[in-house]
């Protein structure tokens, strides 16, 4: 059984890898003068958000001509895998990389070795500690951060404890969100936060977290959730304590199951990003640094507050149901 569970975790491992080099097969029978662009993202398919990310890439890459190949590990936490990854893209000197970086320090020498090699660096969603790309295209994350800190502020007792989910901690936008969030919270009279959670970007150990959290502090009045798993995670826990109402919840993304718990009263509000659009002006922004253009350093997209009652209105619909291609 140890056998099979580790020939199992090598395969898994190897995937990823086999895929960059497919990449590189299919690139060395393009015509010459085609952009080649490496994204490296932080989940191929881990939740909506890398999802439809990716399809804004494609999008982009079909629009501009542009031969892209998208590579990271299967979930968030692994960003030993994504580094290994992106060390094996710098080897295959494509045109630039695009880079959502899954830990904001750790990072740093794959981004200095980016720049050793004379590659330009786009980086989108998530920044490095340092100045080595040419621009970053992500969320405002503070002030997305912000908006969520007001939406739950709005709905807590005047004297209040709340608890924040993260996901992975030591990402850029992790980091950012939560400057946000407590940048309200503390300022507000009578309110407590009793701590941060990492989730590790998964729902079921935000469930675990969160469930634990509400059984020994019944005093708990809200709740943030900082992405899409954390959220759903945290909501689940809610509903199934019978705390729905009591206990105010506010999160980050959106995704079938955060429409349902906002339906359903779970959730009070999610904030929305647009990552087609970060995923589309990556490569945008990658072809036209390739071209000799200077970009500005920071390119940020908006974020929108869904809840219940605005949640069907058409512009609403679109962003809590963006298309993907299959």
């Amino acid at each position: 059984m140890k056998s099979y569970l580790r020939m199992r975790y090598m395969v898994l491992l190897l995937i990823p890898l086999l895929i960059l080099g497919y990449a590189v097969y299919q690139w060395s029978k393009e015509e010459p003068g085609t952009k080649k662009v490496i994204v490296g993202v932080k989940a191929l398919d881990e939740n909506e958000f890398w999802r439809v990310l990716i399809e804004g890439v494609h999008t982009a890459s079909r629009e501009f001509g542009v031969d892209v190949s998208v590579i990271g590990p299967s979930q968030e936490i692994e960003v030993d895998m994504q580094i290994q990854l992106l060390e094996e893209a710098v080897k295959q000197k494509p045109d630039a990389i695009v880079l959502a970086a899954g830990d904001y320090n750790r990072l740093v020498p794959v981004a200095e070795s980016i720049r050793k090699a004379g590659i330009p660096l786009i980086m989108i969603d998530s920044a490095v500690n340092g100045d080595y790309a040419q621009s970053l295209i992500a969320t405002d994350n503070v002030n997305a951060g912000q908006k969520a800190g007001m939406e739950l502020s709005s709905r807590l007792p005047e004297h209040a404890k709340v608890a924040i989910i993260s996901f992975v901690q030591g990402t850029s936008t992790q980091i950012e969100r939560e400057q946000g969030v407590r940048s309200i919270l503390e300022q507000r009279g009578g309110t407590e936060i009793v701590g941060t959670y990492y989730s590790e970007g998964k729902e079921e150990r935000a469930y675990e977290i969160t469930k634990k959290l509400l059984l020994e502090r019944p005093d708990l009045n809200g709740i943030v959730g900082l992405n899409e798993p954390s959220t759903v995670g945290a909501g689940r826990a809610i509903r199934e304590l019978g705390l729905v109402g009591k206990v105010k919840l506010v999160g980050f993304d959106s995704s079938v199951k955060e429409v349902k718990l906002l339906e359903e009263g779970v959730l009070q509000s999610t904030i929305v990003q647009k990552p087609f659009n970060i995923g589309y002006l990556g490569i945008k922004t990658a072809v036209s640094v390739i071209e000799g253009n200077k970009m500005p350093p920071y390119i940020y997209t908006d974020s929108v507050i869904i809840n219940k009652d605005n949640m069907y209105t058409e512009e609403n619909q679109k962003l809590l149901f963006p298309f993907v291609e299959e």
